[in-house]
């Protein structure tokens, strides 16, 4: 039977990296996103994908799209994310819950409405190397994404054996997301310089890890955060 792997936020650069590599292996990727003429071309660009339109912040849409779905499914991974950069101090309750309820609440709830159809599964969150390493103008997406990363150990353990539960933490990537970061040639050069690997992530970099978490290649590994970060999380090197 084919393997189906629901990629939510399947048209995001990391979602669509991941959709193209679950495609070139022979499973059927499930895209989920709400802008729909751009879901629609991915659909097209990767024969036999299904996909479907919902908001993840909509949860009775986003419960509605996941179940109609259909089982079995051999994986989900929850793509979706936010970047807000903000001094502390300067940070609302409305920045807080809007990077809560998009990143941990609508993680959550997708797992809730797949977990039926998922059953001898995989899922993939996703953290940031700002949920660990402390930087300024982050607490908003830190407090969120370590959120994620407290949900993938209790949603690993209180899911095994059945369903195993990963989550990466990526640094800086260029995707679209991140571009009011690395749109000035040099401001993404000096933060490239702050990775032990000197250079900025590729949507393909993180889609290959969570590619792999998704595949029965790693069917003992579950209730991980796994770093896929340049280094940038561990180490220091003598230019950084």
């Amino acid at each position: 039977m084919t393997e189906r792997v629901l990629i939510l936020g399947a048209t995001g650069g990391v979602g669509a990296a991941l959709a193209r590599r679950v495609a070139a292996r022979g499973a059927r990727p499930v895209l989920l996103a709400r802008d729909a003429g751009r879901l629609a071309a991915l659909a097209a660009e990767l024969p036999g994908a299904e996909s479907v339109v919902a908001d993840v912040t909509n949860a009775a849409a986003l419960k509605a799209a996941i179940q109609g779905l259909g089982a079995p499914l051999s994986g989900l991974a929850f793509c979706v994310g936010s970047i807000l950069l903000k001094p502390a101090l300067r940070t609302t309750e409305s920045d807080l819950l809007d990077a809560f309820r998009l990143n941990a609440v609508a993680a959550a709830l997708a797992v809730q409405a797949a977990v039926p159809a998922l059953s001898g599964g995989s899922v993939v969150l996703f953290s940031s190397v700002a949920a660990r390493t402390g930087f300024a103008n982050h607490l908003a997406i830190a407090a969120a994404k370590a959120a994620v990363e407290g949900m993938t150990v209790a949603l690993a353990a209180e899911l095994a054996p059945a369903i195993r539960v990963n989550c990466i933490a990526p640094s800086l990537t260029r995707t679209a997301m991140a571009e009011p970061l690395t749109r000035n040639p040099a401001m993404a050069e000096a933060i490239a310089r702050l990775h032990p690997l000197p250079r900025l992530g590729e949507a393909d970099d993180i889609a290959a890890v969570a590619d792999m978490l998704l595949s029965p290649a790693a069917g003992w590994i579950t209730g991980q955060v796994i770093a896929v970060d340049g280094g940038r999380s561990t180490l220091r090197t003598k230019a950084g």
